[in-house]
């Protein structure tokens, strides 16, 4: 059975929806909890695939986080190895950062549920193809990124230009949340609800969103999710 590595930096931010997708395709996961310090590590050889998802950490602060060097490494190397990739928010900064892009504060907080659009490119798109071509996506982050030379743009947001690319045929990223659950949104609202509202924030607005928003983003995911995974096993 190929197993999945999983960068987890938040304890909130598990892997949601994408459990299901590896469930169903047959491939086990092992989470490294970075928040807990564990260490990151070195190689990829034996791995079926690396899942890096989201955190606060910044990626222009590595001074502050260096433990992220470590990461950008590890991505480097699955990207050599050629290794199927998925990155998720900070996950989708860090790939996009070690592809040579800048990753830098975005002009406003971009945390709730706003709209995606996707692009021309992800009609013809592997994970992309057949959905719709607009709807609400959940959101929490204040860094963007450009597109990493190379990559094809998939999805966009009005406040940001690049909220989905791929690179190559088996390296994708999402700076959205597909994989959001009620669960965890219910979670990041909690304990960050003090900041939400310092920085003009309604969380109540989002925890009311949940009901409206989750179970069509939740057929999006396991779309997206579930098309990622299935070639690791061959099927």
């Amino acid at each position: 059975m190929a197993k999945i590595l999983v960068l987890q930096h938040h304890p909130a931010e598990n892997l949601g929806a994408i459990a299901e997708a590896l469930e169903e395709a047959a491939l086990a996961w092992q989470y490294v909890r970075v928040f807990d310090g564990h260490p990151i590590p070195r190689e990829v050889k034996g791995l079926g695939g690396l899942i890096v998802m989201g955190g606060a950490e910044t990626v222009y602060q590595l001074d502050r986080y260096p433990y992220l060097r470590d990461e950008m490494a590890l991505i480097e190397a699955a990207l050599k190895a050629d290794k199927p990739i998925l990155g998720v928010c900070l996950g989708s900064q860090l790939i996009a950062s070690v592809l040579g892009a800048e990753v830098r504060r975005g002009a406003e907080r971009e945390i709730g549920w706003y709209r995606v659009r996707l692009s021309e490119a992800a009609a013809g798109d592997r994970l992309m193809r057949d959905l719709p071509s607009e709807f609400v996506g959940a959101h929490w982050h204040s860094d963007v990124f450009d597109l990493p030379r190379g990559a094809v743009a998939l999805a966009s947001s009005e406040l940001t230009p690049v909220q989905a690319y791929r690179y190559g045929d088996k390296t994708y990223a999402t700076l959205f949340h597909a994989e959001m659950t009620g669960e965890i949104m219910t979670a990041l609202v909690e304990e960050f609800g003090a900041g939400l509202k310092k920085a003009g924030i309604d969380g109540a607005a989002i925890m009311a969103g949940i009901d409206a928003h989750i179970p069509a983003l939740k057929r999006i995911g396991a779309t997206i999710f579930s098309r990622w995974a299935s070639p690791i096993q061959g099927t």
